[in-house]
């Protein structure tokens, strides 16, 4: 399965790498492909190692004004470099079965709003799961409660987005909804 992981290219404390190793081993030794950002910084390169390391495949997607910070890749692995963030983020989604969302910032929050969006409306039905780890999200995970409450949402925000403490609850979600497990 090709697996979209949106996440950080910062480089973070061991509270948000350590569980961002565990899922890059689970995938790898899953012998699923990451599709991601395609950089080779930070979380974005934990991620990437342990994938690889772990005996997965990886597909990334850079954009031309990161490119300075793509991961160098050799076949089987694949790199795409797109020429804005749209285009980036229009590539992820389509070269992705399934989307887990890490901690990260701004563009993290960007990705994981453009699949949920997709998701309310039907353009999409891949799973969705949102890696809540050390609390990370739980602001996050208050506020679409709220708008599920009010009335902001047209669909239940089950069917948009999974919630996960753990990485093996993420993969596990992920690999029931599309039929692998």
């Amino acid at each position: 399965m090709r697996i979209c992981v949106f996440l950080s290219a910062a480089d973070l404390d061991e509270r948000y790498t350590r569980p961002a190793r565990e899922f890059a081993e689970l995938l790898g030794k899953g012998g699923h492909t990451l599709v991601w950002g395609g950089s080779d910084v930070g979380l974005m390169k934990v991620v990437a190692d342990g994938v690889q390391q772990s005996g997965g495949r990886l597909a990334g997607v850079s954009v031309d004004f990161l490119q300075a910070k793509a991961r160098p890749v050799t076949e089987p692995d694949v790199m795409l470099v797109t020429g804005d963030l749209a285009e980036r983020k229009a590539q992820l989604l389509e070269q992705a079965d399934a989307v887990v969302v890490m901690v990260g910032g701004t563009g993290t929050l960007d990705e994981a709003t453009e699949i949920l969006e997709l998701k309310k409306h039907g353009r999409t039905t891949k799973p969705v799961v949102l890696l809540n780890t050390a609390g990370f999200y739980d602001g996050l995970k208050q506020q679409f409660h709220r708008m599920e409450d009010e009335g902001f949402l047209p669909v239940p925000l089950t069917d948009l987005v999974f919630f996960a403490e753990e990485p093996v609850g993420a993969l596990a979600y992920i690999e029931e909804a599309a039929g692998t497990r």
